[in-house]
This record gives structure tokens, sequence and C-alpha cells, in this order.
């Protein structure tokens, strides 16, 4: 009796080839990539335009080619809308001072006391005169004169 020390093996073409993920999964795992990195980078608007994105769903997209950022949203029912957002870049020695135009501005909103005090000054003397021309036309009143007098108060 003959024994064969070496046994046939056989092997199918399936195990020959390395194993691959099918088109429809590589593609998935291409989204499932992008939709992890922090920045989703589209050319352009029309790159942002064309850019898919699920229902209720909203998404920074920034743009390789200028200094501009797409904020993309789509409603319930997949509409899109989008917003388009451009960014500068400041040096850190701009970026610490406060504009010239704000703090003049906190200056120019408040009266010294004597600019208030000249104000209410003003004010004092144009009621006197009214109160003055008043108590003139009650007295023409009681006295039985009716006359038609106008107030003349110089404001200035």
């Amino acid at each position: 009796m003959a024994y064969n020390l070496f046994p046939a093996t056989y092997y199918s073409q399936y195990q020959m080839q390395p194993l691959q993920a099918p088109p429809s999964q590589q593609i998935n795992n291409q989204q499932a990539t992008q939709q992890n990195s922090p920045m989703i980078w589209v050319q352009g608007e029309t790159g942002a335009k064309s850019y898919l994105m699920a229902p209720n769903t909203t998404l920074p997209l920034w743009d390789s080619e200028r200094q501009t950022v797409y904020l993309k949203s789509t409603d319930a029912s997949g509409m899109p809308s989008m917003k388009i957002l451009d960014y500068t870049i400041r040096d850190e020695t701009t970026s610490n001072n406060v504009p010239i135009s704000q703090s003049n501005d906190k200056e120019q909103d408040f009266v010294t006391h004597e600019e208030l005090k000249k104000f209410e000054d003003k004010v004092a003397t144009i009621i006197s005169k009214l109160q003055e021309e008043q108590n003139e036309s009650n007295a023409a009143i009681t006295n039985g004169v009716a006359t038609k007098k106008q107030s003349h108060v110089n404001i200035e």
C-alpha cells in the first residue's frame, strides 16, 4: 500500500485574490472620512453649491481658492440654503488694539458738569418766562379781557 506523503491542496480562485471591499462600500468609507475631518474644503461657490448634504444639516464649507466660508444648511425636505462669510487674517499687534472710533464715541456721549449747569440754567429761564406769560394770560381772562397772545420765548 502506498501512502501519499504530500496531500493534494486545492485553492479556490477567491482565496488567491486579496480581500477588497465592494465599490459601494469604498464610496461610503470616503464620505465617512470626509465627515469626520474637521474642515470640509470645496472649490469656490460652485463647489459649495454642488456639495450634497442630508436633510436637517448645517455644515461650514471652506473655500480652497479664497478666504471664504460657506455656511450651507438644508431643511427637513432637503432644500439647501447658503450664507457666504468672508474672513480676514489679523496679526497679533492689530488684534489687541481697540479701534479709535469706539473710544472717541464714548467720550462724546458724556457732558461735563459745567455744560450740564448751563443747560439747566437755560431750561429754568425758559420755564420762568413761560410761567410769566401763563400768569399774564390768566390775569387778563379773570379781568374780562380776552386777548390773543402768542408765546415768543427765545430758546438760544
